[in-house]
């Protein structure tokens, strides 16, 4: 199977004529129906190549189905491809009359009256149109050829068809083949994609109405992007790491793995290494290093391959578990994250032990919530440590009790290493999007950003934002150099509680701003320039952005050599 083609159980999303996008499964030995469209056997789409564009033929004689028929580009690009021609031919002709800037033409017969103009005025469609729905919908029961017969005999009844415009006729045949004709194009399942299907085709509230562009405005200022590869001579978590608070569904994170490289499984991990070893013996599969096997603090040779499943030792549960680098670590307030989005990605974040091949994020996804960040003794996940069992007295236990015993000690060394390494710090950026009060994130994440950090926060109203501006305000941190309400190191100075005047450290922030951007379609026509205004409305949502500042202690102040400037008298 192509790597661009559709998985079996693999989320597909299928273009139709009329802009709608509708996001499916492809379950194998299922029926796949596109409401009026018609419907088809799923079978039909699965390990075909993406981005071809398939019509629904008519159920042959004695078939309970509908086959596809893949249309080719030189038909969906007829249209264009005559209007080319008829130019061309038009530029070889001799007797070709151009017009002047603001010159119109007019037909006229021999008395003078004017026939026809060269800006015709619209024609009533349903008024010309001699077909009746009774007849329109005979011809769609009988099929008509999957909408294109359909299609040209509406056109070739339309009685004033002569008198269309070329604008005007193109604009009529396109709203009847989105009508009409039964065609789908096969996509790959994106972020953009499920965005835009769960903003315009579903619940949008629960993505807190994040559109397309402030999607993008916090992937680009929170910088992320793919970490690079653990470095050999590092066994603690470091570089490529970032924080991030999703109350989005799992919208977010998705956006930052796939930015990450982390959102997809390869396709060549779901082969089996005996079955590759044996088809080609002079490659060898590298050795990983798995907790089970005390090799933990070797390197692995990707950014989420950090053991091997085959091999699971249960003397290894208490090792590290997750990437070192590269890796998203999600802060929420439940029990268990809300990331049902991810599971369009073939990711559930349920599920502790997936089955084999793991899905990056099993690896690169840290989750802990507010509780075990703020005070982590009072999470009983994180102190209640099992009991070590001698090896001989477990070999007596039954298989059963044995295996929840090491799926203890398993979830025990997980949330460890996540707790540990977060209250650590060093993070390379922080994103937000939830409707938490930013200062209070803010409060508890600033110290956890290495130098420089960028930060992101998404809210779909401006005033959360403005107030979070303010709090780092050229003023509020003049008096804060000038009078400091409290003394004490930097890192007492970090993470300090917050009072009325001060709500958070103002000197911890750099280039604090909001923005916003929101692409507007326009129809771009000689004449007829305009935005489209049966747009979808809602909030715009709007991005804080800033960078962790580290200050300096004690005092700063200016030394050099300086010249006093002369006034003129």
């Amino acid at each position: 199977m192509p790597p661009n083609a559709v998985q079996p159980n693999g989320w597909v999303a299928l273009k139709l004529p009329s802009s709608i996008v509708r996001v499916l499964q492809a379950t194998p030995n299922t029926t796949i129906s596109l409401g009026k469209y018609g419907s088809f056997p799923s079978n039909l789409i699965i390990e075909r190549p993406f981005y071809l564009t398939y019509e629904v033929q008519e159920k042959r004689k004695g078939e309970n189905f509908s086959r596809l028929r893949v249309v080719t580009g030189q038909e969906l690009n007829a249209d264009t491809l005559a209007d080319a021609n008829a130019d061309d031919n038009v530029a070889d002709g001799d007797d070709l009359i151009m017009a002047e800037n603001g010159e119109e033409f007019s037909l006229v017969d021999e008395s003078g009256k004017v026939v026809a103009r060269s800006n015709r005025e619209i024609i009533d469609d349903s008024a010309r149109q001699t077909l009746t729905s009774a007849e329109i919908e005979e011809l769609k029961r009988k099929g008509a050829s999957a909408g294109k017969e359909l299609i040209a005999k509406l056109m070739l009844s339309h009685t004033a068809i002569d008198q269309k415009t070329a604008y005007s006729l193109a604009k009529y045949k396109l709203l009847k083949e989105k009508k009409f004709l039964r065609r789908f194009t096969v996509l790959p399942l994106d972020v953009t994609m499920l965005a835009q299907w769960m903003l315009e085709d579903r619940d949008a509230s629960k993505i807190l109405e994040m559109r397309q562009e402030t999607m993008a405005l916090v992937g680009c200022w929170a910088d992320v992007h793919f970490g690079g590869l653990p470095a050999e001579t590092l066994s603690s978590p470091h570089g490529g790491r970032w924080l991030a608070i999703d109350d989005a569904s799992g919208l977010l994170v998705a956006s930052m793995a796939e930015r990450m490289g982390i959102l997809h499984q390869d396709p060549k991990e779901d082969q089996d290494p005996k079955e590759d070893e044996q088809s080609q013996p002079h490659k060898r599969a590298t050795p990983v290093a798995c907790p089970g096997d005390g090799q933990g603090d070797k390197a692995p040779p990707s950014p989420h391959a950090e053991r091997n499943p085959r091999k699971r030792h249960h003397g290894g549960d208490l090792d590290d578990h997750y990437a070192l680098t590269n890796s998203i670590t999600l802060i929420h307030s439940n029990t268990q994250p809300n990331l049902s989005l991810l599971r369009y990605f073939d990711f559930d974040v349920t599920d502790p032990n997936p089955p084999h091949p793991y899905h990056p994020l099993f690896t690169n996804l840290l989750p802990l919530s507010w509780l075990q960040l703020l005070r982590p003794e009072e999470d009983c996940a994180y102190t209640d440590k099992p009991e070590d069992v001698p090896d001989e007295e477990l070999a007596t236990w039954k298989t059963n009790r044995r295996g929840n015993y090491h799926r203890k000690r398993r979830r025990w060394a997980r949330t460890r290493q996540i707790v540990d390494t977060a209250r650590a710090g060093g993070f390379s950026g922080l994103a937000v999007a939830s409707t938490m009060d930013p200062v209070s994130i803010l409060r508890h994440t600033l110290p956890l950003l290495a130098g420089g950090s960028p930060i992101a926060i998404y809210s779909s109203s401006i005033e959360p934002l403005t107030q979070l501006v303010d709090c780092f305000s050229i003023a509020r941190r003049a008096a804060w150099i000038q009078s400091p309400p409290t003394t004490g190191t930097a890192a007492e100075l970090d993470r300090w509680e917050g009072s009325a005047e001060f709500p958070v450290n103002p000197t911890l922030v750099l280039g604090a701003s909001v923005q916003t951007s929101r692409a507007r379609r326009w129809q771009v026509l000689p004449g007829r320039t305009h935005p489209i205004m049966t747009a979808r409305g809602g909030p715009e949502g709007y991005v804080f952005t800033g960078w962790r500042a580290l200050p300096a202690e004690g005092r700063v102040s200016a030394r050099g050599k300086f010249q006093k400037k002369k006034t003129a008298e």
